[in-house]
C-alpha cells in the first residue's frame, strides 16, 4: 500500500487529489490546518481497502514542514507520494493588498514547498522510488498585475520542481508541477476574483484537474496544463508581447 501526504486537503483541488487516492487503495494522510474539517474527510474517505490519517498543522508557520515531518517519523510511516497543494491567493493591487497576508502566502508557496521537498526527497532517493507533485498555476508562467505576488510565489514553484525534477533524473524520483487556470473550487471565493472575468470562462472541475495531475505524476512528466484553453493560454504567454498579455491579465482580474 503507498502512502501518500496530501497539505490542503479540505477543499478543491486537495480534495479531489485525496479521494482519487484513496480510491487506488492507497494510505492517504491529510494534512489541513481545520481539525474538524479533516475529521470529516477521514471518515468520508475510509471505505475498508485503504487508510486514511489526519495531520492538523498551520502550514504558514514557519517550522510546519519540520512539524509534519516529525509526525510522520513519530508514526512509523514511510511516505512514496508527496503532494504540495496547499495554497490560497491574495488578489489586487500590490499597492494596496494586506502585506500580511502576502507574507503568509510566500511563506507557504516557497518556504514551506521548499522545506517539504528538502526533508523527503533524500529518502525517496535512498529508497530508489518517489513521487512530488506540487500544484503551481498557469500563472506560473505570467507576471501577473493585479495578482503579482501569488503568480510570482507560483513561478517560484514551477521553476524549483522542473529544476529539482531534472536532478533527479535516473533515480526513480520525479517531481511533477500541476499547473492549471481557473477552477470550481472555494479559492476563488476567498481571494475575492469569483467575480472576474478569469473565473467565468473555461472553468474546471476540481475532479478533472486532479486526475490530470495524478495521471501525470503516475507518468513521471515534469509539468501538466490541463485543460486546452489552460495551453493555448500559456503558449499565447510565449509568443505574444507582455505589453498584450500584461494588459488582458489586468482586464481578466
Amino acid at each position: 500500500m503507498r502512502t501518500v501526504l496530501i497539505t490542503g486537503t479540505t477543499s478543491g483541488i486537495g480534495y479531489a487529489l485525496s479521494e482519487l487516492f484513496a480510491k487506488k487503495e492507497c494510505h492517504v494522510i491529510l494534512v489541513s490546518r481545520n481539525a474538524m474539517k479533516l475529521s470529516a474527510q477521514k471518515q468520508k474517505l475510509e471505505n475498508g481497502n485503504n487508510r486514511i490519517d489526519t495531520i492538523t498543522c498551520d502550514l504558514e508557520q514557519t517550522n510546519a514542514a519540520e512539524i509534519i515531518y516529525k509526525s510522520i517519523k513519530q508514526n512509523g510511516w514511510q511516505v512514496d507520494i508527496l503532494v504540495n497543494n496547499a495554497g490560497f491567493n491574495e488578489a489586487g493591487l500590490f499597492s494596496e493588498t494586506d502585506a500580511t497576508c502576502e507574507q503568509g502566502m510566500i511563506n507557504l508557496h516557497i518556504n514551506f514547498v521548499t522545506d517539504m521537498m528538502k526533508l523527503f526527497i533524500p529518502e525517496m532517493i535512498q529508497n530508489s522510488h518517489g513521487h512530488i507533485l506540487n500544484v503551481g498555476s498557469t500563472g506560473s508562467y505570467i507576471a501577473c498585475p493585479k495578482d503579482a505576488v501569488y503568480a510570482a510565489s507560483k513561478a517560484y514553484i514551477l521553476h524549483l520542481s522542473k529544476a529539482v525534477h531534472a536532478e533527479l533524473k535516473g533515480t526513480g524520483v520525479t517531481v511533477t508541477t500541476l499547473c492549471p487556470g481557473s477552477t470550481r473550487t472555494e479559492f476563488a471565493h476567498k481571494a475575492k476574483i469569483e467575480h472576474t472575468l478569469l473565473f467565468k470562462i473555461f472553468v474546471m472541475s476540481p475532479h478533472k484537474v486532479a486526475l490530470s495531475g495524478l495521471r501525470a505524476m503516475e507518468k513521471g512528466k515534469s509539468v501538466i496544463i490541463p485543460g486546452l484553453y489552460n495551453k493555448i493560454l500559456v503558449l499565447c504567454s510565449r509568443l505574444l508581447p507582455y505589453s498584450f498579455i500584461g494588459w488582458m491579465t489586468k482586464k481578466m482580474l
